[in-house]
């Protein structure tokens, strides 16, 4: 359980796509017999920000893999928007939702499978290795296959009973974890299998996931504002899901955790699955969670924030008295930065701990802050990268 995790990048996403269509899908056998509530709108925004991910920090589109443009960031930049006000603000893109992923699982599941059938260097090749390269095949072929069969079933709600459309979505669920399992296997065999990204966009998976924690907090803290003033509805329970979902793919993907970083090993793995497990659960079943969601958000925002004001009031009395060599402007804005995330983080856990704290308003405010400040803090970081980068090219 403490040895560290072999996961790569592709198969972290995989394997939590996996598991919230497999959730969805057993959740929609009790939704059938009207045991649970359904908010459809929390399962398409949520899987709506799984194809995002998969494009900003890949390359890897619903209809193909391309190298990462800037271009091809702002796109999924713009879907994974899409996916959060959809989980956030019920109908209020109307069919948009739907129809998105209607093109990316039907038109995208016929052309990855087409793609498979004639490229030279696929289907024919994985037969002649033979081995796990067939499981590959059967892997994809389910996945593909299953994805224009969820494209009916979202084009024709009533092409299925809600038993059937359940057991359907939960063989696409297991098929996706099975081709993330296969695919961990042969990249661990041959890690030149695994295709990187282009290199136009340097954007590694964590500075990727900076980016799009900055654009949930921007629109977040941007609905409360209306939603507070009685202009719009709200899904908390969505909010506080896919939240969890974001923590998820952090810890899966680096050990990245609310609280800081830690080894990526099997028994973080396992927690960052319960995360996604209980952030799935509260999108599609609204208000299920919410109150231990809250406070669990709110108690890791909170320890957060005080441990990087700890780090930080500790390096300080450490170098204090000490001559202190000259930094650059960018660290010092770094270092504050740090602070001013530090110090938002332990006001929005607080508020999320002691409901009439700040009026709702104002929470806005704050989370539309720290959204700016974590985009700030992303810009600062790559500035502090070209810095590198040119003292490195000039010895």
């Amino acid at each position: 359980m403490f040895s560290r995790a072999d996961l790569q990048l592709e198969v972290v996403i995989l394997i939590i796509a996996g598991l919230i269509v497999s959730i969805t899908g057993i959740l929609l056998f009790p939704v059938a017999t009207g045991s649970l509530p359904y908010y459809e709108n929390g399962l398409y925004g949520l899987l709506l920000v799984m194809f995002a991910l998969q494009i900003v920090s890949l390359g890897k589109t619903p209809f193909g893999d391309m190298n990462r443009s800037w271009l091809l960031v702002t796109a999924g930049i713009a879907v994974a928007a899409v996916g959060i006000v959809t989980c956030f603000v019920p109908d209020i893109f109307s069919e948009i939702p739907r129809l998105l992923l209607m093109l990316f699982f039907g038109p995208g599941g016929f052309l990855l499978f087409m793609q498979m059938v004639l490229s030279r260097d696929r289907l024919t090749n994985w037969l002649k290795y033979g081995g796990i390269f067939r499981h590959l095949i059967a892997g994809c072929s389910l996945v593909y296959l299953l994805s224009m069969v969820i494209a009916l079933l979202l084009l024709n709600r009533n092409l299925l009973t809600t038993q059937a459309t359940a057991a359907v979505v939960l063989a696409y669920g297991v098929s996706i974890i099975y081709l993330a399992l296969v695919l961990r296997k042969i990249y661990l065999a041959y890690p030149q299998a695994e295709k990187k990204g282009g290199e136009r966009v340097d954007l590694p998976m964590d500075r990727a996931m900076i980016l799009l924690t900055g654009v949930f907090m921007v629109l977040l803290g941007l609905l409360l504002i209306p939603v507070n003033l009685g202009i719009l509805p709200f899904s908390g329970s969505a909010q506080l899901g896919l939240l969890m979902v974001f923590f998820s793919v952090q810890m899966l993907a680096s050990g990245s955790t609310p609280i800081g970083p830690f080894p990526r090993t099997w028994l973080m793995i396992l927690l960052g699955l319960l995360f996604a497990a209980l952030g799935t659960i509260s999108c599609v079943i609204p208000e299920i969670l919410v109150s231990p969601l809250t406070v669990l958000i709110g108690i890791l925002n909170i320890l957060g924030g005080l441990i990087n004001l700890g780090k930080f009031a500790f390096q300080s009395l450490k170098g204090r008295g000490k001559p202190q060599a000259s930094l650059p402007p960018i660290v010092h804005r770094l270092v504050l930065t740090q602070l001013v995330l530090s110090l938002l983080s332990i006001v929005f856990g607080t508020s999320m701990l002691i409901s009439s704290l700040l009026p709702g308003l104002v929470i806005g405010i704050v989370l539309t802050a720290n959204g700016v400040v974590l985009l700030y803090l992303l810009y600062t970081l790559s500035v502090i990268d070209r810095m590198s980068k040119a003292v490195e090219n000039t010895k």
